[in-house]
């Protein structure tokens, strides 16, 4: 399958996006005052679900930026 050059750096930048997103949200959710992350020191199932949530979309956005970026190089190789 070939990507065109416009999906590949969609693909590319929602990675990026994503990592720029998630990071900021769990640097938010440790940090959290609410009491809605923690319980006297202690994780809530709160914080526990949100973690989960964060570390799904860190997987998948690389893996969607992963694939934009091969397609990338690919597109470089074939444009020689």
């Amino acid at each position: 399958m070939k990507l065109s050059r416009t999906a590949s750096w969609f693909l590319a930048a929602f990675g990026a996006w994503s990592w720029v997103i998630w990071s900021t949200f769990v640097k938010n959710l440790f940090n959290d005052a609410s009491g809605l992350a923690f319980d006297d020191g202690r994780p809530t199932a709160y914080f526990w679900v949100h973690l989960l949530l964060a570390v799904t979309s860190f997987l998948l956005g690389t893996a969607v930026g992963v694939i934009g970026l091969r397609s990338l190089r690919v597109l470089r190789r074939a444009s020689r």
